[in-house]
């Protein structure tokens, strides 16, 4: 059903969940520290966060408020064992909470609902090429693309200005960091990457200037 990350460091609790889940049909990476979901969220797209708040290394309110500092809008659901730091919790992105010890069937329909809510979101395409804002994903011709986190920055900013030339000062300003621009051979191969990925897509080269997705 859904790609799940779930952030808990009481190890029998989380195989505890990670049964209930996968029970259910989702599949559940597990990460025990803070930095490790952080980590595992860069290497992998999911649907939904499933966040236990006091955590070794970053809590979970922390590593929500970097993933939506990163533009994240996976939506995500916190576990806590009180009430106290709920404010901080939705203030950092949160969509729902549940406080332990919760009912399972009470986190199964938690889940589906969020679940259901967000996947009512639009789909923006550019003919067979379509993005999924919500799970952060693009189909072409319904597959969902294998693609990297830059491949993914970039073929989403060529949808955007379909048709119209994107410069590669943009292409850098939105791929890197401030302090680590791009040089034009970075870019190319990550333009060439996803050609390589969509034979059938025209992606122009213009010369001097940036690229530009032909629709």
């Amino acid at each position: 059903m859904s790609k799940i990350l779930l952030l808990e460091d009481d190890l029998l609790f989380g195989e505890t969940l990670i049964d209930l889940l996968e029970e259910n049909g989702h599949t559940v990476t597990h990460a025990p520290n803070g930095q490790s979901a952080l980590d595992a969220s860069y290497e992998e797209k999911f649907e939904l966060y499933i966040l236990d708040i006091n955590v070794p290394l970053i809590n979970g309110i922390q590593v929500l408020k970097e993933l939506r500092d990163a533009d994240d809008s996976t939506p995500c659901i916190f576990l806590t064992s009180h009430k106290g730091m709920l404010r901080s919790a939705f203030m950092s992105g949160g969509d729902d909470y549940i406080t332990k010890p919760f009912d399972s069937d009470e986190l199964l329909l938690r889940i589906e609902a969020l679940l259901r809510r967000t996947s009512s979101r639009s789909v923006e395409c550019v003919k067979l090429l379509c993005h999924d804002e919500v799970h952060q994903r693009i189909f072409y011709d319904k597959k969902e693309l294998d693609l990297s986190k830059k491949e993914y920055a970039l073929l989403l900013l060529l949808m955007k200005h379909a048709d119209n030339t994107v410069p590669k000062e943009l292409i850098s300003d939105e791929l890197w960091s401030a302090s680590k621009s791009a040089s034009d051979g970075a870019i190319r191969v990550y333009i060439n990457r996803i050609k390589h990925l969509l034979p059938e897509i025209s992606i122009e080269n213009i010369r001097g200037i940036g690229y530009r997705l032909v629709s």
